[in-house]
């Protein structure tokens, strides 16, 4: 019986293997480019480190919401890096940073974040947070599961609490969410 399912399980996991493309650099360009997305990714190749950068920024939230935080502005960047010129695997865990704009440091005492999708709520725990007061900033950032992100992303409407301040992600919000995470797929 163990047998089997050791059988099994090799062969469902060369299944999901023979499923996996490398995804070489000039794809990755061409998918942005198609999804006419350039003006909010900035991706590229740094041959000194060998390195490949995708990252995606989003539009301001709500000045409403930024007022109701105390904060003047916030917006966030998504994405990852990894080795050379090829994607070899989709990217998990992804990094998310809400940038802040604040005369006053906000999120110091509390920066938690928990996003809400319908009937689910995503506990994302504190981030690893920095403020630069004489640049009036706060960076709050997060390392979000693929599969945390894909939820997020497939809603129409998705509120979320950074420390104690609630924002909603905008339908442009959840598209960056949803264009980075098609970009960086390697699974046919």
């Amino acid at each position: 019986m163990k047998q089997i399912i050791l059988t099994a399980v090799a062969v469902i996991s060369m299944a999901f293997a023979a499923n996996a493309q490398d995804k070489p650099n000039s794809k990755i360009s061409a998918q942005i480019k198609t999804r006419q997305s350039e003006k909010i990714f900035t991706f590229g190749y740094d041959q000194a480190s060998n390195t490949s950068k995708l990252m995606a920024v989003s539009e301001n939230f709500s000045s409403s919401e930024a007022k109701g935080a105390g904060i003047q502005a916030m917006n966030f960047a998504v994405g990852f890096y990894y080795p050379g010129e090829t994607l070899a695997k989709s990217p998990d865990p992804i990094l998310l940073t809400f940038w802040v704009l604040t005369k006053k440091p906000r999120f110091g005492a509390d920066h938690s974040l928990t996003v809400v999708t319908g009937e689910e709520m995503l506990v994302q725990g504190s981030a690893r947070y920095v403020s630069k007061p004489k640049q009036n900033m706060e960076y709050l950032n997060f390392e979000i599961s693929r599969e945390a992100l894909s939820k997020i992303a497939a809603q129409s409407e998705v509120r979320f609490k950074l420390g104690e301040s609630e924002f909603t992600f905008t339908r442009q919000h959840l598209k960056v969410f949803a264009d980075l995470l098609e970009v960086s797929n390697t699974q046919l």
